[in-house]
Protein backbone atom coordinates (compact mmCIF):
# COMPACT_ATOMS: atom_id res chain seq x y z
CA UNK A 1 0.00 0.00 0.00
CA UNK A 2 1.15 3.22 -1.05
CA UNK A 3 2.31 5.50 2.23
CA UNK A 4 2.65 8.84 -0.15
CA UNK A 5 3.26 10.35 -3.55
CA UNK A 6 6.22 12.87 -4.32
CA UNK A 7 5.49 14.74 -7.57
CA UNK A 8 7.97 16.40 -9.67
CA UNK A 9 6.25 20.07 -11.00
CA UNK A 10 7.91 20.90 -14.38
CA UNK A 11 7.07 19.58 -17.00
CA UNK A 12 5.05 16.11 -14.48
CA UNK A 13 2.06 18.61 -13.27
CA UNK A 14 2.72 21.72 -15.28
CA UNK A 15 3.20 22.12 -18.94
CA UNK A 16 6.00 24.60 -17.90
CA UNK A 17 9.11 23.12 -20.22
CA UNK A 18 8.27 24.90 -23.74
CA UNK A 19 8.36 28.08 -21.39
CA UNK A 20 11.68 27.57 -19.43
CA UNK A 21 13.35 26.41 -22.90
CA UNK A 22 12.27 29.54 -24.92
CA UNK A 23 13.52 31.33 -22.42
CA UNK A 24 16.96 30.04 -23.06
CA UNK A 25 17.95 31.98 -26.43
CA UNK A 26 16.71 35.85 -25.43
CA UNK A 27 18.25 35.04 -22.14
CA UNK A 28 22.18 34.00 -23.71
CA UNK A 29 21.54 36.57 -26.87
CA UNK A 30 20.94 39.36 -24.35
CA UNK A 31 24.57 38.76 -22.89
CA UNK A 32 26.16 38.33 -26.73
CA UNK A 33 26.23 34.71 -26.43
CA UNK A 34 25.74 32.13 -29.05
CA UNK A 35 23.40 29.16 -26.84
CA UNK A 36 25.43 26.07 -27.22
CA UNK A 37 23.87 22.73 -29.02
CA UNK A 38 22.36 19.95 -26.52
CA UNK A 39 23.24 22.13 -23.21
CA UNK A 40 19.45 22.99 -22.59
CA UNK A 41 18.50 18.84 -22.69
CA UNK A 42 21.35 18.64 -19.47
CA UNK A 43 19.44 21.45 -17.36
CA UNK A 44 16.51 19.45 -16.98
CA UNK A 45 15.17 18.58 -13.15
CA UNK A 46 18.20 20.53 -12.24
CA UNK A 47 18.31 22.93 -9.69
CA UNK A 48 19.89 26.59 -10.69
CA UNK A 49 22.81 26.15 -8.73
CA UNK A 50 23.89 22.92 -10.46
CA UNK A 51 22.49 24.84 -14.09
CA UNK A 52 25.44 27.90 -13.25
CA UNK A 53 28.39 25.34 -12.58
CA UNK A 54 27.23 22.91 -16.12
CA UNK A 55 27.07 26.67 -18.26
CA UNK A 56 30.41 28.43 -15.92
CA UNK A 57 31.87 24.83 -17.64
CA UNK A 58 30.77 25.23 -21.11
CA UNK A 59 31.82 28.32 -21.37
CA UNK A 60 34.77 28.76 -19.49
CA UNK A 61 33.74 30.83 -16.45
CA UNK A 62 32.57 33.70 -18.72
CA UNK A 63 30.31 35.94 -16.36
CA UNK A 64 28.10 36.71 -18.89
CA UNK A 65 26.93 33.12 -18.90
CA UNK A 66 26.23 33.25 -15.31
CA UNK A 67 23.99 36.04 -16.04
CA UNK A 68 22.31 34.42 -19.03
CA UNK A 69 21.33 32.09 -16.37
CA UNK A 70 19.66 34.26 -14.13
CA UNK A 71 18.19 36.24 -16.72
CA UNK A 72 16.56 32.75 -18.20
CA UNK A 73 15.08 32.90 -14.51
CA UNK A 74 13.70 35.90 -14.29
CA UNK A 75 12.21 35.73 -18.01
CA UNK A 76 10.45 32.40 -17.05
CA UNK A 77 8.90 33.35 -13.68
CA UNK A 78 7.86 36.58 -15.36
CA UNK A 79 6.09 34.74 -17.86
CA UNK A 80 4.67 31.94 -15.16
CA UNK A 81 3.52 34.44 -12.88
CA UNK A 82 1.64 36.58 -15.25
CA UNK A 83 0.19 33.63 -17.48
CA UNK A 84 0.44 30.15 -15.70
CA UNK A 85 0.97 26.94 -17.32
CA UNK A 86 -1.42 24.65 -18.60
CA UNK A 87 -1.87 21.54 -15.94
CA UNK A 88 -0.91 18.12 -17.37
CA UNK A 89 -3.62 15.47 -18.44
CA UNK A 90 -4.77 13.58 -15.57
CA UNK A 91 -3.68 15.77 -12.53
CA UNK A 92 -6.75 16.64 -11.07
CA UNK A 93 -7.99 13.12 -11.29
CA UNK A 94 -4.79 11.98 -9.82
CA UNK A 95 -4.62 13.87 -7.05
CA UNK A 96 -8.29 13.06 -6.34
CA UNK A 97 -8.02 9.42 -6.44
CA UNK A 98 -4.78 9.57 -3.91
CA UNK A 99 -6.85 11.92 -2.00
CA UNK A 100 -9.96 9.44 -1.46
CA UNK A 101 -7.15 6.63 -0.76
CA UNK A 102 -6.24 8.61 2.34
CA UNK A 103 -2.54 9.09 0.40
CA UNK A 104 -0.67 11.73 1.48
CA UNK A 105 1.35 14.14 -1.33
CA UNK A 106 4.78 16.33 -1.90
CA UNK A 107 5.92 18.64 -4.15
CA UNK A 108 9.68 18.31 -4.74
CA UNK A 109 11.12 20.36 -7.77
CA UNK A 110 13.77 22.56 -8.73
CA UNK A 111 11.93 25.31 -9.28
CA UNK A 112 11.82 28.64 -6.47
CA UNK A 113 9.39 28.26 -3.77
CA UNK A 114 7.46 31.56 -5.04
CA UNK A 115 6.74 30.01 -8.75
CA UNK A 116 6.00 26.24 -7.04
CA UNK A 117 3.36 28.10 -5.18
CA UNK A 118 1.88 30.15 -7.45
CA UNK A 119 1.67 26.92 -9.70
CA UNK A 120 -0.25 25.32 -7.26
CA UNK A 121 -2.92 27.97 -6.39
CA UNK A 122 -3.35 29.03 -9.96
CA UNK A 123 -4.14 25.78 -10.99
CA UNK A 124 -6.48 24.99 -7.80
CA UNK A 125 -4.21 21.64 -6.81
CA UNK A 126 -2.20 23.62 -3.02
CA UNK A 127 -4.54 21.76 -0.69
CA UNK A 128 -3.54 18.75 -1.78
CA UNK A 129 0.06 18.98 -0.96
CA UNK A 130 1.09 18.05 2.34
CA UNK A 131 4.73 19.60 2.07
CA UNK A 132 6.57 21.53 -0.71
CA UNK A 133 10.67 20.94 -1.17
CA UNK A 134 11.71 23.95 -3.17
CA UNK A 135 15.00 24.47 -5.43
CA UNK A 136 15.97 27.42 -2.83
CA UNK A 137 15.97 24.99 -0.11
CA UNK A 138 19.40 24.46 -0.30
CA UNK A 139 19.18 20.48 -0.67
CA UNK A 140 21.79 18.45 -3.55
CA UNK A 141 19.96 18.34 -6.89
CA UNK A 142 18.13 15.42 -8.41
CA UNK A 143 20.00 12.57 -9.57
CA UNK A 144 20.95 13.20 -5.23
CA UNK A 145 18.13 11.70 -3.76
CA UNK A 146 17.60 14.72 -0.64
CA UNK A 147 14.84 15.97 -2.19
CA UNK A 148 12.61 12.80 -2.07
CA UNK A 149 13.98 11.76 0.93
CA UNK A 150 12.84 15.22 2.65
CA UNK A 151 9.69 14.76 1.42
CA UNK A 152 9.47 11.30 2.54
CA UNK A 153 10.35 12.61 5.71
CA UNK A 154 7.86 14.91 6.35
CA UNK A 155 5.08 13.20 5.18
CA UNK A 156 6.33 10.62 7.93
CA UNK A 157 6.31 8.12 4.63
CA UNK A 158 9.13 5.23 3.81
CA UNK A 159 10.62 5.46 0.76
CA UNK A 160 10.08 2.08 0.11
CA UNK A 161 6.25 2.55 -0.04
CA UNK A 162 6.34 5.95 -1.54
CA UNK A 163 6.01 6.53 -5.09
CA UNK A 164 8.21 9.42 -6.99
CA UNK A 165 6.23 11.03 -9.90
CA UNK A 166 8.89 12.27 -12.51
CA UNK A 167 9.24 13.11 -16.14
CA UNK A 168 13.56 13.85 -16.50
CA UNK A 169 15.75 11.10 -16.57
CA UNK A 170 17.27 12.80 -13.55
CA UNK A 171 14.10 12.63 -11.53
CA UNK A 172 14.08 9.13 -11.95
CA UNK A 173 17.56 8.23 -11.09
CA UNK A 174 17.15 10.18 -8.00
CA UNK A 175 14.51 8.63 -6.97
CA UNK A 176 16.33 5.08 -7.79
CA UNK A 177 19.01 6.09 -5.51
CA UNK A 178 16.51 6.96 -2.83
CA UNK A 179 14.69 3.32 -2.74
CA UNK A 180 11.44 4.64 -3.93
CA UNK A 181 9.18 3.45 -6.19
CA UNK A 182 8.98 5.54 -9.45
CA UNK A 183 7.15 6.14 -12.55
CA UNK A 184 8.17 8.29 -15.33
CA UNK A 185 5.68 10.27 -17.25
CA UNK A 186 7.97 11.47 -20.19
CA UNK A 187 7.62 15.27 -21.32
CA UNK A 188 10.67 16.79 -23.45
CA UNK A 189 13.21 13.62 -23.26
CA UNK A 190 12.17 10.53 -24.10
CA UNK A 191 12.82 7.40 -21.50
CA UNK A 192 16.29 5.47 -22.51
CA UNK A 193 17.20 2.05 -21.73
CA UNK A 194 18.84 2.79 -18.54
CA UNK A 195 15.45 5.38 -17.24
CA UNK A 196 13.30 2.45 -17.96
CA UNK A 197 15.76 -0.33 -16.03
CA UNK A 198 15.82 2.42 -13.00
CA UNK A 199 11.92 3.14 -13.14
CA UNK A 200 9.35 1.16 -11.60
CA UNK A 201 6.60 1.65 -14.58
CA UNK A 202 6.72 4.25 -17.63
CA UNK A 203 3.48 5.85 -18.24
CA UNK A 204 2.04 7.73 -21.11
CA UNK A 205 0.13 10.07 -19.10
CA UNK A 206 -1.13 10.65 -15.51
CA UNK A 207 -4.38 8.95 -16.76
CA UNK A 208 -2.20 6.02 -17.11
CA UNK A 209 -1.36 6.76 -13.62
CA UNK A 210 -4.41 6.99 -12.31
CA UNK A 211 -5.59 3.28 -13.86
CA UNK A 212 -2.35 1.74 -12.13
CA UNK A 213 -2.95 2.86 -8.89
CA UNK A 214 -6.76 2.14 -9.33
CA UNK A 215 -5.87 -1.57 -9.69
CA UNK A 216 -3.50 -1.83 -7.52
CA UNK A 217 -0.59 -1.98 -9.14
CA UNK A 218 1.56 0.48 -7.56
CA UNK A 219 2.91 -0.79 -4.48
CA UNK A 220 4.96 -3.23 -2.65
Amino acid sequence: MLEAAIFDLDGLMFDTEPIWVSAWEPAFKGQGLELKPGLVKRFFGMSQSCIEELVAQAYGNDPRAISAVREHVRIGIEEMLANGAPKKPGLDELLALLSDKGVPCAVASASPRTLVEAHLRKGGVEAYFSAVIAGDDGLPSKPAPDVFLEAACRLHAAPANSLVLEDSPNGIRAASAGGFLSVMVPDMIAPTPETRRFATRVCNSLLDVCDLIAKGELGR
